[in-house]
């Protein structure tokens, strides 16, 4: 079925009875060209491009649970593209450019709110070094804004501009960055996948891989052995366990990353909002909800869930940059599991397995990625070659020494 507005009239004068499965639940066959473990938004958007743009659609997406129970629904749903080194921001770039026309692509509605972000800076080094950012944003084609206090204060008055530790001097705008909501483009890929012939299997647990000599010619799960001509991992925090059922050693931690909805508030936020002296963010939700986050946990874990310091410190950057913030209730809390890689970049590329294929290391970056991360694997899976924009994500880079080192804080996966 296609949405549309005659869609939704029909379906309401015929009392709501006529709506169809967005996606079939599939039984898993023997074999398929592709298997995509992982039904998380890489894993998902991959099967999509392989099958929408390489025409390969005898694929599977494997998934432990069910669509969308993991990190896809355990994030502050932020979209934005503003890197600075070369490897990085035509990547995200792609990434936007995709994400703006997602919900026609997929017939969808993601929710993709191009509200602007806003990178606050405190100090004159800051302001330069975002100079430098919204110039390598402007080389690489995105849309970049330097602010000053007064055009700051414009937008966002309620800030505390004269805070004695981190007075606010002005911002780095990106003004087509955003949010969209997370659940939403799970499905939405999900849906679009389905549609173009892909089996999107749950409650099908990869718990290790046949091989034949060095190759891997498929995997073992849950529900039985399943064939295939290549194997292609998505699956964010837990990279590290499953690539080690096939050998694999990677350059990568697992840490928690928490997040936070505060009760409902009339609009306030109407953008996104970062805090330039500290690990803050910040939105608002449809609901009202503020949506914020910090900092991961600096501790190696697979829990979805963190503990109180980390609470604590998000909630002292929050106060800093807006103290009426202390009145509200929290709602609730979350945790995430990220897949920190070394230099704070991800990686996708073929791996030293024959047949086997990695989508890997997003650290904070993986939401945001999603569209473009799916295009590229798949070009990659597909072509046997990595797409132009993501040719710097290689999986040697940690060996040969082409780090991209974003944050510039070295090779330490909890420092970024």
């Amino acid at each position: 079925m296609r949405y549309s507005f005659l869609s939704l009239l029909a379906n309401g004068l015929s009392g709501q009875s006529r709506w169809t499965p967005a996606w079939r639940d599939a039984a898993p066959k023997p074999a398929y060209d592709v298997i995509v473990v992982g039904g998380g938004g890489h894993g998902l958007a991959t099967a999509y491009y392989l099958a929408k743009v390489h025409g390969i659609r005898n694929v599977a997406v494997l998934e432990k649970g069910v669509i969308g129970s993991g990190n896809a629904g355990r994030n502050t749903t932020i979209i934005r593209s503003n890197y600075v080194l070369p490897g990085n921001e035509p990547f995200y770039e792609w990434s936007m450019k995709l994400w703006e026309g997602l919900e026609q692509e997929l017939n969808y509605n993601a929710m993709v709110s191009q509200r602007g972000i806003l990178n606050l800076f405190h100090s004159d080094a800051q302001r330069d070094a975002y100079a430098r950012r919204g110039n390598a944003m402007r080389l690489a084609g995105a849309d970049s804004q330097l602010l000053d206090r007064k055009q700051v204060r414009a937008m966002y008055p309620f800030l505390d501009f004269d805070n004695a530790r981190f007075p606010i001097q002005g911002g780095l705008l990106q003004a087509r960055g955003g949010t969209a909501r997370h659940d939403a483009v799970v499905w939405g890929y999900a849906r679009g996948a389905d549609r173009l012939g892909v089996d999107i299997v749950q409650n099908c647990e990869v718990t290790g891989f046949l091989r034949e000599g060095d190759a891997i010619v498929g995997v073992e799960t849950t529900r039985g052995a399943i064939r295939a001509g290549k194997v292609a991992v998505a699956v964010a925090g837990s990279s590290s366990r499953v690539a080690g059922m096939a050998g694999l050693r990677l350059p990568i931690e697992s840490h928690v990353l928490q997040a936070f909805v505060s009760e409902g508030l009339k609009p306030l936020v109407d953008g996104v909002i970062t805090f330039g002296a500290g690990h803050f963010y910040i939105s608002q939700s449809d609901k009202g909800g503020l949506v914020f986050g910090g900092d991961v946990d600096g501790y190696n874990s697979y829990a979805q869930r963190g503990n109180l310091p980390i609470i604590e410190d998000v909630c002292e950057s929050g106060m800093a940059l807006m103290p009426r913030i202390g009145r509200l209730r929290l709602l609730r809390h979350w945790g995430g599991i990220m897949d920190m890689s070394m230099d704070g970049s991800p990686i996708i590329d073929r791996t030293p397995v024959p047949g086997f294929y990695l989508n890997a290391g997003w650290c904070y970056g993986g939401f945001k990625a999603t569209p473009a991360s799916g295009w590229c694997f798949a070009h990659l899976i597909a072509r046997d070659a990595p797409h132009e924009v993501a040719g710097a994500f290689r999986l040697d880079r940690f060996r040969t020494g082409h780090l991209i080192d974003e944050k510039g804080v070295g090779a330490q996966p909890n420092l970024h």
